[in-house]
């Protein structure tokens, strides 16, 4: 596809001074792409083969404060180095950056050059090898949503990030003429991505004033967790180029719709050619082996919540009637639902996971619900009749975890996570947890000083 490059294709670029500048990441705990600029002249030469980081880049905050207490990475160890080797598959120019390519790393340990387990990649190759072992390749897409802003980051930050003016003023869900005022940005991000090679579908405009969803075409799960994390950072650089600012965050306004990040899931055989989901006899169009899938997602939704909304923040949006789910149940196309079946009756069918939000590292969300669906096929499990009606108001109805300290206790847990991720990364991913909900409970928001100030 146009905009991926080859190692010998980025060589002749940098030899006719087309690309000076190779952006060498690493994908950190939070999903965001970290690492170094390297003069092209040098990567092409040298740094194609590794690069190395501190250590300290899987084990900090959204703040990128160093976290004590992580048993991989501490002040007692001194913060040593690991190595960001090159997947040269992944190489791409980003044609929003002039003159400059980008390719993503796997991480490995700096002695003996085997994965980092608490890398986020890392854990999910790990799954795509353990349903490779049993025949099954993953496909998988993600669905972004995000606010647009007529402001700056900066002048957001210097706001407080209070009173910030959206793009738009009214609700514009498939609305034309209102994200037609916002296309200026929401071009630029579809032709920056299709330019650097992640093929984009559409566009549109979601249900707050200013929301947008960019999708872009369904992919092998590692590719598409590579591909999410490109299109979140793209988007943010050219928004701030053409003087615009734009947020993730699951839920920026208690008045406005949540941001989420639905993730549809389909495993097919091992060639990748057949879809192993369809049975054109079979009720709903749905295989055993999907019947089983789903099952495990449903069974472990409790164990698997924390990796879909890993922030105090993700909790916010799980509120009735705002098309974000409250409910551990499926459905046949029921927007109310945790769970929805897309493409009945085709092969195009597939799982829908409405459960996580924009603030969502993809492969971690990736690996937890692949690791639930293969428990759920392994243990044979039996899938319960879908749901039909409001699921909000289903008082018997399981709750999705409804804070992250329930999420957090589920996690821990997790007889079925450990199996699948291992205890340290399992006891990693816990430690974080805990650190976001210490740094939230020690803090005095805004809400309690408005409500305390004077009336205590």
């Amino acid at each position: 596809m146009p905009g991926k490059l080859t190692l010998a294709q980025l060589k002749e670029a940098v030899a006719l001074g087309s690309i000076d500048t190779v952006l060498v990441c690493m994908v950190d705990m939070q999903g965001r792409l970290v690492g170094k600029r390297f003069q092209a002249e040098f990567f092409v030469d040298t740094a194609e083969d590794e690069t190395h980081a501190c250590n300290y880049l899987l084990a900090n905050d959204i703040d990128m404060e160093p976290v004590p207490g992580y048993a991989a990475a501490n002040w007692t160890q001194g913060y040593g180095d690991f190595v960001m080797k090159p997947d040269l598959s992944t190489l791409r120019v980003t044609p929003w950056l002039e003159g400059t390519a980008l390719v993503l790393c796997d991480v490995l340990n700096h002695h003996g050059h085997t994965p980092v387990e608490h890398s986020p990649r890392a854990i999910l190759q790990g799954q795509v090898e353990r349903l490779a072992a049993k025949g099954y390749k993953p496909f998988l897409a993600s669905e972004l949503e995000f606010y647009l802003f007529d402001e700056t980051f900066e002048s957001a930050h210097q706001k407080h990030y209070q009173d910030m003016k959206t793009e738009g003023y009214y609700i514009e869900d498939y609305h034309i003429f209102q994200t037609s005022k916002e296309e200026d940005v929401v071009r630029a991000i579809r032709k920056g991505l299709q330019g650097c090679g992640i093929p984009v579908e559409n566009s549109k405009g979601e249900w707050g004033p200013g929301q947008a969803e960019v999708n872009v075409r369904y992919d092998e799960a590692l590719t598409m967790a590579d591909h999410h994390a490109i299109l979140k950072n793209a988007c943010k650089e050219i928004a701030f180029q053409k003087g615009k600012a734009l947020t993730f965050m699951a839920k920026w306004h208690y008045e406005l719709a949540g941001n989420s990040c639905h993730i549809h899931a389909s495993l097919w055989d091992k060639a990748g050619k057949k879809p192993l989901f369809f049975d054109p006899k079979a009720p709903h169009g749905m295989s055993k082996l999907m019947r089983q899938f789903v099952a495990g997602q449903l069974k472990y939704a409790d164990d698997i919540t924390y990796f879909l909304a890993p922030y105090i923040n993700s909790y916010k949006r799980f509120q009735a009637g705002t098309f974000a789910p409250t409910k551990a149940v499926w459905s046949l196309d029921n927007r109310t639902a945790g769970f929805r079946l897309c493409g009945d009756g085709s092969k195009a069918i597939r799982i829908e996971c409405r459960v996580g939000g924009g603030d969502l590292n993809p492969y971690l969300a990736f690996s937890a619900l692949l690791a639930a669906g293969l428990a759920g096929i392994e243990e044979k499990l039996d899938l319960a009749d879908p749901f039909v009606g409001d699921a909000y108001g289903g008082k018997k109805l399981r709750d999705i975890p409804k804070t992250l300290r329930d999420a957090i206790k589920a996690l821990e847990k997790s007889k079925m996570l450990r199996a699948a991720f291992g205890d340290a990364v399992v006891d990693h991913y816990v430690h974080t947890a805990k650190w976001e909900q210490l740094e939230y409970d020690r803090r005095v928001t805004d809400w309690e000083l408005k409500r305390g100030f004077e009336r205590s």
